[in-house]
């Protein structure tokens, strides 16, 4: 049976009056409740604001920065500030302010240089050139050099300015704007620069320090929403082109032509204020105190130097244009214009087409061209010195730290444990093979790190044309290799030493075509890519770890460059 139905209370009938305690309990609870939420959003806010305020000591605005000139303040300057291009005997440098862009868009930026300089992404006004800040004392440089062997005088920063040095701790570090404007060494040009060159620029200046190559460093890219008239190729085709400005970084931008133009002019005064500023400054370890100071301090430069260029023959990097002003007396490589990597292992190759005729700066040659600017730079500091004799040890430190660098490099590549005088002969027979078909160099010592036995057919996809190989040559050079390592090379040394991805032209070039339609996807691609030259990364094999495509065989851009690049 079912039990009773209640009975249904009569309508309107009130609700019965609610427990006494039910107030007491609401209120006790509802006031712990609200307690312990403000509670909680105070500490929230708590958190925020030191996050925020981490943030804040963390990344700073450029004003923020602590600001040095000691550049300016230490060496000889021009009284004019700014002023058409002219000579300016007798002065390091001579003050300048950025020209204002019309629309500057910040494009590209590393994060990288960005955290050791504790700077936010941003400041689109300062680095596309126009706005100074406090502490700031914007200069361009003078200096002379070579220039593919001949004396060419005043030369100077015609589109760079130095924003000043910043300093940081255990370093200072040289801000520079490449593209800001005109200066006093502009000659005959505007002091532009166009997207072209400024990808080509940021791009390899942050691919060389991941590959372990000395060099000077980028900062950013901006556009300046101008176009800029450039003949690419100085061939009477002049075309507007996106103008834009890379700010470049490094400890600072002295060359081996700050010297020689104060020699050159017989500014002897000026000359010994340059060199102690530079000692003082850059190189503590050293000094001018007597004869033997200045060639410690020469033959530092000239081993760091050898080190450099060591380096470029490890990568196949060709810089293209090597002359005394393109030189940093830190060993560092800069002045990224007409550069190149080989593709086929050809050593009389060069990118510049100014040089083509001649090949001075081709990639064999490095060396000898790194022996021949560090001579010059000793000329210069000889008129400092009572026994210019003594200038012979520098380029005798030269050849031996060159010659102990490029047997290091070797003996990594090959994955040989202790390099012998024995070996000298395994790598000129490798260098002549190289060179015999076209040849993919990345990608044969890449491979070369991999292979599980000594036959050619594991190599086949570094040669251009598989069926010209000489394979009896190759089988019988890489026995004698697989012999001297026993047959277990050091495969990590040879993969630290071998990158698989490097910057090669056409990969720059395929950058530049979308970037100029305004998609600046594959820069950003590159610049992630490069990173990490060293590790496989898979995902990119396909598309980047690949021979020169056909396209890009006789392509301006690619095969050919000027030093409009």
């Amino acid at each position: 049976p079912h039990p009773p139905t209640p009975p249904t209370p009569p309508p309107n009938h009130p609700p019965p009056p609610p427990s006494p305690y039910f107030y007491y309990y609401y209120y006790y609870f509802s006031f712990f409740f609200y307690f312990f939420f403000v509670l909680l959003l105070f500490l929230v806010l708590c958190v925020c604001v030191l996050v925020v305020g981490a943030f804040a000591l963390a990344v700073t605005g450029m004003e923020k920065l602590e600001w040095l000139s000691r550049f300016v303040d230490q060496t000889p300057g021009d009284r004019e500030v700014g002023g058409k291009p002219r000579q300016v005997p007798g002065v390091c440098w001579s003050r300048v302010n950025p020209s204002t862009p019309p629309n500057p868009e910040l494009i590209l930026w590393s994060n990288e240089m960005a955290d050791k300089l504790n700077l936010a992404r941003g400041h689109v006004s300062v680095l596309g050139g126009g706005s100074v800040v406090d502490g700031m004392q914007p200069y361009a440089q003078r200096y002379g050099g070579h220039q593919f062997g001949n004396w060419a005088h005043q030369l100077g920063d015609g589109r760079a300015i130095t924003l000043g040095e910043v300093k940081l701790p255990g370093e200072v570090l040289e801000l520079q704007l490449k593209g800001a404007g005109t200066t006093p060494y502009s000659r005959f040009a505007d002091g532009k620069a166009v997207l072209r060159s400024s990808i080509r620029e940021f791009l390899c200046s942050e691919a060389m320090f991941h590959l372990n190559v000395p060099t000077t460093r980028a900062l950013s890219l901006v556009t300046t929403g101008e176009m800029v008239v450039r003949d690419v190729m100085y061939d009477g085709n002049p075309a507007p082109e996106i103008g834009a400005v890379v700010c470049r970084v490094a400890p600072s931008f002295i060359r081996f032509g700050s010297f020689q133009i104060h020699t050159a002019d017989g500014n002897y005064d000026t000359l010994r204020q340059l060199l102690e500023h530079t000692i003082k400054n850059h190189f503590p370890q050293h000094s001018v105190a007597d004869d033997n100071a200045p060639i410690n301090w020469l033959t530092h430069v000239a081993q760091q130097t050898a080190i450099m260029i060591s380096h470029w023959m490890r990568v196949g990097f060709v810089h293209g244009v090597m002359n005394t002003d393109n030189m940093s007396i830190h060993g560092l490589t800069i002045d990224y214009g007409p550069y190149g990597w080989l593709e086929d292992y050809d050593t009389n190759w060069t990118p510049n087409t100014t040089d083509a005729s001649r090949g001075r700066y081709r990639y064999g040659q490095q060396p000898q061209i790194g022996a021949w600017n560090i001579a010059r730079l000793a000329e210069s500091i000889a008129p400092l010195m009572d026994d210019v004799e003594l200038l012979y040890k520098v380029l005798e430190n030269y050849d031996t730290k060159y010659v102990e660098s490029q047997n290091s490099m070797w003996s990594k590549k090959l994955g040989i444990e202790d390099f012998s005088e024995n070996d000298e002969s395994l790598i000129v027979e490798l260098n002549a093979i190289l060179q015999e078909v076209e040849t993919d160099m990345t990608i044969f010592f890449r491979l070369l790190s991999s292979i599980a036995s000594p036959e050619i057919t594991h190599l086949a996809d570094a040669f251009y044309n598989p069926e010209n190989i000489p394979r009896e040559k190759w089988n019988i050079w890489l026995n004698k290799w697989w012999d001297r390592v026993d047959g277990e090379p050091n495969r990590d040394k040879m993969n630290n030493a071998n990158p698989k991805y490097v910057l090669r032209s056409w990969m720059a070039q395929l950058a530049i075509d979308a970037a100029e339609e305004g998609d600046y996807s594959i820069c950003e691609e590159l610049y992630q890519l490069l990173k990490n030259p060293y590790s496989e990364q898979p995902e990119f094999e396909e598309k980047w770890f690949k021979k020169r495509p056909e396209w890009a065989r006789h392509r301006v851009g690619c095969s050919m460059l000027s030093c409009s690049s």
